[in-house]
């Protein structure tokens, strides 16, 4: 069995105020996370706040905890609290708890720098934007000069890209403090089949805040959680407040699928409607980063944050969508917007047991706690005055001819879907990444840790002693093996047939023949199937059902918790401001959000 991969201390350094003392640096320290952030908020405890001129804290400081994007800008305007004390706050989170959770590779050394300019503008009354000294926090596959992007990758575990990911820049116009990097899926779960979600070689297994245990079954007694994470993103720190909301990736589920672990909002974006560039990919034709956050109005207000306004021409598909009037998603939030909006339930597969399709093995349908948990959301709406169609199905899911039929139509994966095994399962992944991760490498120049993706593979070979590829590279190695030239016909082919049957044979049609606002899925499970036109969906928090299998195949007194169940409303592309306008009434109406209570 493989050695535990080696914890990687968050890494700070502290750039503290100017004083007639000695100034303490603190450089990037392999020592363990809590002892490096106590010794760092003892400094803090122990100076006085004098950045922007300031003599004290304000009297009654602003809590943190679950504070909502939106009522930390209120308190900035209102001088209750400064953009310092929202950093030193979430830092002393992260010192707290973050031994037991790993939400954080790193944290941004000039973060305390970064609030005391801001603070410094805001005394001058220059408000940058709407984010203006409000600490957030980037997946780590998202460029960030002031921080290395390691993608969870040991082999990027320095790299310090040239420069900010395009959305990263438009945060910090916004005024946003990138406070940290957080734990992902190893390159967005992409590296080997059967990795455990939140788990890489750099910094080991992400744990769920619901239930922070691991799993003690001997079949997965690795390490890895007990309650999954999700991932490839992760949402574990902004469900235990260590900043106010985040930034994921998804390709397929990336973003929705660790939003629902951790009982957040998630908006994934259509494919274009934020840039891409600056981000490590897997493939252009799914990938898109979006918010990750506690309420669907801050979820709403960092969207519009990530936006531009006009085309990144870094990044061509960001012509696909205008952005709304001053791209303000928060325009879109009113409680009524429920009231006629025709929201379809796509029965077959994703609530009810689909029609048998040679070579289809698993046909869906609901457990009795998820399915109670659906019709209960349904009536919601119904009692909102949504009209309900249902079923509105997939006709790509319904039909029974296996080519003509999505659920027998999926991505290849893994060294059974090899280059010569391939030929029931589209290539767009594989060949996506062998294409679009050499061009990413290629943008690092001189940068760059490894001069390919065949150079990754061998350096992983070279370094399994030290922790990579745990699990293995097959995801690596199937791209790998893809010929860009080559191979274009059948990847041109095998992409077109995702989004006829994904998209024009499957959420097109079923909307437009019942002339819908939204089809409305549990949990994520529309994740596979709108990423591949690239459509986009909002996931809304909604209940707790049992884990799993319950407390089957556990040791006898282990008693696994529920796990958080989400509702998510999809549509077609660019429909953002109607889904994000359906979510928050359905929001509204219920408000289930809470947070875990073992970390207060």
């Amino acid at each position: 069995m493989s050695a535990s991969p080696r914890r990687r201390a968050p890494r700070l350094a502290l750039a503290l105020p100017t004083l007639a003392l000695p100034t303490l640096a603190l450089p990037t320290l392999a020592l363990p996370t809590l002892a490096l952030l106590a010794l760092a908020l003892l400094t803090l405890a122990l100076l006085p706040v004098i950045a922007g001129g300031q003599s004290r804290r304000p009297a009654a400081p602003v809590s943190v905890v679950e504070t909502s994007l939106a009522d930390l800008r209120t308190a900035l305007e209102q001088q209750r609290v400064t953009s310092r004390e929202l950093v030193r706050q979430y830092l002393a989170r992260i010192g707290t708890y973050d031994v037991r959770l790993r939400a954080t590779i790193t944290v941004n050394p000039r973060a305390l720098a970064i609030a005391d300019s801001l603070d410094r503008l805001r005394a001058q009354g220059r408000i940058l934007g709407p984010l203006h000294g409000i600490p957030i926090a980037l997946k780590d596959n998202i460029h960030d000069v002031t921080m290395p992007t390691t993608g969870g990758a040991l082999a990027f575990a320095d790299l310090m890209v040239p420069h900010d990911a395009t959305l990263t820049t438009q945060l910090k116009a916004a005024g946003a403090i990138i406070l940290a990097k957080t734990q992902l899926t190893e390159l967005a779960n992409w590296t080997a089949s059967g990795m455990p979600a939140n788990y890489n070689g750099l910094n080991g297994y992400g744990m769920n805040p619901w239930d922070s245990r691991r799993d003690p079954r001997d079949a997965t007694f690795d390490g890895r959680p007990v309650l999954t994470t999700g991932g490839s993103s992760s949402g574990t720190g902004t469900n235990v407040s260590f900043w106010a909301a985040n930034v994921g990736t998804e390709t397929s589920g990336s973003i929705l699928s660790p939003s629902m672990q951790n009982f957040l909002v998630g908006i994934k974006p259509t494919v274009g409607r934020i840039s891409r560039y600056g981000v490590i990919p897997i493939t252009a034709d799914q990938d898109t980063p979006g918010p990750m956050a506690r309420t669907v109005r801050d979820a709403a207000i960092l969207l519009g944050a990530m936006e531009t306004a006009v085309p990144d021409p870094n990044d061509p598909a960001t012509k696909a969508c205008p952005p709304p009037a001053g791209r303000d998603y928060t325009a879109f939030l009113d409680t009524t917007r429920l009231e006629g909006a025709r929201i379809g339930i796509p029965r077959a597969f994703f609530y009810d047991t689909a029609p048998p399709v040679p070579g289809v093995r698993f046909r869906g349908g609901l457990g009795r706690a998820q399915r109670a948990a659906m019709d209960s959301a349904i009536a919601v709406l119904a009692a909102r005055g949504a009209v309900i169609v249902d079923p509105a199905d997939l006709p790509s899911v319904r039909d029974t001819a296996a080519g003509r039929n999505v659920l027998a139509w999926n991505p290849c994966s893994g060294l059974e879907q090899a280059k010569g095994r391939d030929a029931d399962c589209s290539v767009v992944l594989k060949y996506g990444m062998k294409r679009d991760f050499n061009a990413w490498l290629a943008s690092l120049g001189d940068r760059a840790p490894v001069a390919s993706l065949t150079a990754l593979r061998q350096w992983n070979i070279t370094h399994q002693r030290a922790g990579a590829i745990k699990y293995g590279q097959a995801l690596l190695d199937i791209s790998d093996e893809m010929d860009v030239q080559q191979d274009r016909a059948r990847y041109e082919a095998d992409r077109r047939k995702d989004v006829a049957l994904a998209g024009t044979y499957g959420i097109d049609a079923a909307m437009q023949a019942h002339r819908l606002d939204a089809l409305l899925f549990p949990a994520v499970a529309s994740a596979g199937v709108a990423s591949r036109p690239g459509y986009p969906s909002v996931t809304v928090p909604w209940t707790f059902v049992p884990a799993g299998d319950g407390a089957a195949g556990f040791p006898k007194g282990f008693d696994p918790k529920p796990a958080p169940y989400n509702v998510t409303f999809t549509g077609l592309a660019c429909s953002e401001p109607v889904l994000i306008g359906i979510a928050y009434a359905f929001e509204q109406a219920t408000r289930r959000r809470v947070a875990p209570p073992q970390f207060p």
